[in-house]
């Protein structure tokens, strides 16, 4: 299904788009996913709405069967790339798990605002960006995935993620989709 409407307050949700995660490897250029985010977020403060900046700071604990980074980030691998840098009245959110609800205060945030949809975007789309649209969802928030301004590591999960989960969660669109909505609001 695409996206269909946009809600009154809406909020631009940007996930980890940061020196550390876009430097590894990913299916999709990753400045093409910078561009069209940077795009939207210009646009969503144009008309007025909350964008959110999301980075990864560390990981949560626990054991996994896929080796992840242990310890601290090097110096500047949670810093936004100079593409996305917060702007006044964009809200920050540092998270240490794969969804950016958990253990931060986005959802009290967006409640403030009033906004009950978020558009996301970022990396990885298996991941961050699955476990944060995923969190919006069971929090009652409409969801709307831009599906050609994120990326994964792994092209097959990105694949899955978009055809199979998304749309039990959410609608999927484009980042011309979304530009089309919010300028129909200025017409």
């Amino acid at each position: 299904m695409a996206v269909t409407a946009l809600d009154p307050t809406t909020a631009l949700i940007v996930i980890d788009l940061q020196n550390g995660i876009v430097s590894l490897p990913v299916a999709h250029p990753v400045e093409d996913i910078v561009r069209r985010a940077a795009e939207l977020a210009k646009a969503f403060r144009h008309h007025a709405l909350p964008v959110v900046l999301v980075n990864v700071i560390g990981v949560p604990p626990g054991r996994t069967e896929q080796s992840r980074f242990r310890g601290a980030f090097p110096i500047g691998f949670a810093e936004f790339v100079p593409e996305l840098p917060p702007q006044a009245g964009d809200h920050v959110v540092s998270k240490k798990t794969a969804g950016a609800f958990t253990k931060t205060d986005l959802e009290a945030y967006l409640t403030s605002k009033g906004a009950t949809q978020v558009v996301i975007v970022g990396v990885a789309t298996s991941m961050g960006v699955e476990s944060t649209a995923r969190q919006a969802h069971e929090l009652g928030f409409n969801v709307t995935l831009v599906v050609d301004a994120m990326t994964d590591m792994d092209s097959g999960l990105h694949d899955v993620t978009i055809a199979k989960v998304f749309p039990r969660i959410g609608e999927t669109g484009t980042t011309a989709d979304i530009l089309d909505l919010l300028n129909q609001r200025s017409a």
